[in-house]
């Protein structure tokens, strides 16, 4: 990089800079006009007598004001006549911007001086009209610097990016979000190209070339192609990056940030009051100042808070740290689901988001896809996860993973290389949370200078923190209920004597509260009859249920949410669970009856999920709670076993039903997979999850008996019926869902099973 600097008798000169040692620097955005100093004119001297010497001017005082003694100006600091510098910098000028300590505007058609016939300044129309506003490299200008002034030609300071914010948002149309610092990775392709429509550039090409920053990318400039073929070299190199990203999964991206906005919208919001106490927390502080800290575990039992916590940090921290140039990647593990309970999804999902933070980081990314178990997947991943924190443009980087605990498939790898990764960059800071177990505080523990945080060692911060959702969740049940001050009070006090610093427990209890069956006058009598502690509560939820009328078909369906390799649609329960006709064909009916399920299960958009983590622990028999082991011979009263031969005996039946040839009528073979648009019923969605996970449940219903595998195998002929009969339309449906790699390492799997036995069924007559 090539910077200004002012030498001992004040003149300017230029000085050229190693990237890796880039000292603090000002940088211009300005308009061109007809003369302006020229990298030539720097160096022979005649830089003085052109016009646009008094820009130079202006950067140069402003920036010394400011205390800072190197600027750059694009005019002069970039040798032109050179292409492959100038190559460069038009693909590095974003970054330039982006890292800039200071920004400065100069809009030579402004001025601060004049005055409206009362007197007042009259700059704000003619700020308004800046022909800035309407070139096209001032774009990435505006958006990059994390802080910009706007001057005016009277070297006036006229506000900056965030007083300014509304007028420039007006002006451009450009998202406020996008201005204030958000990611533009947050941003689709679609509105992103948007933003520069109505600009205009000297030469036609650079309509694209300006958008380089705005997406990230780095293309060839080629001059004289026309503006048609560089955007389409634009959209090309997008659309590659993102197929890249794409193969990361055998089933299409699954982003963090959607999974982040479900885990907030389930849970009724983000509370500020509930999460901003760790912010004046000595152990988070230390942490984050300290820079041989490099990993906060945050540790606590189940329903405390500690996802909504992280969730809270990572909004807290995120704009502060992508406005200026840095990195926050996160991700969430859920056990009850198979796509975010193993390492491997963990290292998906932060692979992904610090590539489309940091498009550059792609090229540590193989151009092969993984399967989705593939042990080769865990290798290839982690080493271009360090590769990419070792990556020498790698700006300050939080590394966020909540509830480790949940990642239940290599949790040990994980652990790991979370060690690893904290000697790997001084740039790279990690917070970690999970329950208080021991085999994961025995990996952390050899981490040097980390820092923790035990929620139930903070019990005054945790309670305020709880008084704050209990006062939050009380108010919107009065508002539901109508309560009086007095029924409004007492709910609050009880609340808050037996939540014992437990979120999840007072948001099951205002759950049950907020039931329209329960009538206001009812309330309390209600309310007392919830029992202190999740395992309590839990207890009394069930016993409730094993006494209700529909008590069989809650607990049917409660065993297959709890076995289910991830959370399944209403219509796939259908097809899993022995409902009633009447039923099984009402969506509304089936919601209705996961309410009856006694607050252990809540629906999202037609898709089934466990109110927390604990909730199925409990039903699973986990806990020591002698309630949780009557639950679990409630729930399961013949085993496990039973319920996942259920599972794979109703699967192979409905795949045999109703899979058949060309499913989504394309008419013809050799249909592009990424041209297929999923008809509207869609003929799969009942299917979806038998398709996928059959054969895991097969074989967890053959490791789960007591005899052979291969006469457990050879007395199902049902299996081997269905491969004879639809095991083309299976492999059809499976490339349809975009799951083909799993149903090859289903294949596999069946191959290990089939392979030990010696003799073959007797093939049916006809």
């Amino acid at each position: 990089m090539r910077l200004l600097e002012r030498d001992d008798t004040g003149e300017f000169r230029l000085t050229d800079v190693p990237n890796n040692k880039v000292p603090p620097y000002a940088i211009l955005s300005h308009t061109w006009g007809d003369e302006e100093v020229l990298f030539s004119d720097l160096k022979n001297g005649t830089a003085k007598d052109k016009a646009g010497y008094v820009k130079i001017q202006f950067c140069g005082d402003q920036a010394e004001r400011d205390g800072v003694n190197f600027f750059w100006v694009d005019t002069c600091c970039i040798d032109k006549s050179d292409k492959i510098e100038l190559q460069s910098s038009l693909n590095s000028m974003f970054e330039w911007y982006r890292n800039a300590a200071k920004c400065y505007v100069y809009l030579s058609d402004v001025s601060a001086c004049k005055r409206d016939t009362d007197g007042k300044p009259s700059w704000e129309l003619t700020f308004r009209k800046s022909r800035w506003f309407t070139r096209g490299w001032t774009l990435q200008e505006l958006v990059a610097p994390a802080t910009l002034k706007f001057f005016s030609r009277d070297n006036k300071l006229l506000g900056d990016k965030q007083s300014l914010e509304q007028e420039i948002h007006d002006i451009t149309q450009i998202p406020l979000n996008a201005l204030r610092g958000a990611p533009l990775s947050d941003f689709s392709v679609v509105e992103r190209m948007s933003w520069i429509k109505g600009r205009e550039t000297k030469y036609e090409e650079d309509k694209a070339y300006s958008l380089f920053g705005i997406f990230g990318v780095h293309i060839p400039v080629i001059y004289g192609e026309g503006e048609d073929k560089a955007f389409d070299r634009l959209r090309e190199k997008i659309d590659k990056d993102f197929d890249r990203l794409a193969k990361l999964w055998s089933t299409g991206p699954r982003d963090p940030r959607i999974d982040k906005e479900r885990i907030e919208t389930a849970k009724g919001g983000l509370l500020a009051d509930a999460y901003r106490w760790i912010f004046d927390n000595r152990d988070f502080n230390r942490w984050r100042q300290l820079p041989e800290s490099h990993l906060l575990w945050i540790k606590g039992d189940p329903g405390k808070g500690k996802t909504m916590l992280l969730c809270g940090i990572i909004n807290e921290l995120e704009r502060p740290t992508t406005s200026d140039g840095g990195n926050l990647v996160y991700f969430f593990c859920q056990a009850t689901d198979s796509r975010l309970n193993n390492a491997t999804a963990v290292l998906r999902g932060l692979i992904y988001l610090l590539a489309k933070r940091q498009p550059r980081l792609l090229s540590h990314l193989p151009e092969d896809s993984y399967a989705s178990d593939d042990a080769m997947a865990w290798i290839v991943l982690s080493r271009v996860l360090l590769e990419m924190l070792r990556d020498p443009y790698l700006k300050a980087t939080y590394l966020i993973i909540d509830a480790l605990d949940e990642c239940v498939v290599d949790q040990q790898k994980i652990l790991k290389l979370i060690v690893q990764i904290s000697s790997v960059s001084l740039a790279v800071k990690l917070v970690m949370s999970s329950r208080n177990w021991p085999q994961i505080e025995e990996q952390l523990a050899t981490v040097p200078q980390q820092s923790r945080l035990s929620l139930e060692l903070n019990p005054e911060s945790i309670t305020t923190a709880v008084e704050a959702f209990i006062r939050y969740k009380v108010h919107h049940l009065s508002q539901l209920k109508r309560y009086d001050t007095k029924t409004e009070t007492a709910i609050k006090g009880y609340l808050s004597s037996n939540a014992n610093g437990t979120f999840l427990w007072v948001a099951l209890v205002c759950q049950a509260l907020a039931d329209p069956k329960v009538r206001k006058w009812h309330s309390l009598e209600k309310l007392r009859a919830f029992p202190p502690g999740l395992d309590s509560l839990y207890a009394r939820m069930k016993e409730d249920i094993s006494h209700s009328e529909d008590a069989d078909l809650c607990r049917q369906i409660l065993a297959v949410t709890a076995i289910v390799r991830r959370p399944i649609h209403l219509r796939e329960l259908t097809r899993l669970v022995a409902l009633p006709d009447d039923i099984s064909n009402d969506l509304e009916s089936l919601s209705e009856l996961i309410g009856l399920c006694g607050s252990f299960l809540t629906l999202r958009d037609q898709i089934i999920y466990f109110i927390h983590q604990s909730a199925k622990d409990f039903l699973s028999g986990k806990p020591t709670h002698h309630a949780s082991r009557e639950a679990y011979n409630w729930v399961f009263p013949h085993g496990t076993t039973s319920v996942n031969r259920t599972i794979y005996s109703r699967s192979l039946d409905t795949m045999s039903r109703e899979l058949h040839r060309d499913m989504y009528k394309l008419c013809r073979p050799g249909f592009s997979i990424s041209e297929v648009k999923v008809p509207n019923p869609d003929p799969l969605a009942t299917v979806r999850y038998s398709c996928v996970y059959w054969v895991d449940h097969l074989c967890d219903t053959i490791s789960g008996i007591n005899i052979s595998r291969n006469n457990a195998l050879l007395d199902d002929k049902n299996v081997y019926t269905f491969l004879e009969t639809k095991y083309l339309y299976w492999l059809e449906a499976l490339s349809l869902l975009h799951a083909m790699s799993d149903g090859i390492i289903a294949i596999r799997r069946l191959e290990g099973l089939i392979v030990r036995t010696n003799k073959t069924p007797a093939k049916n007559s006809g």
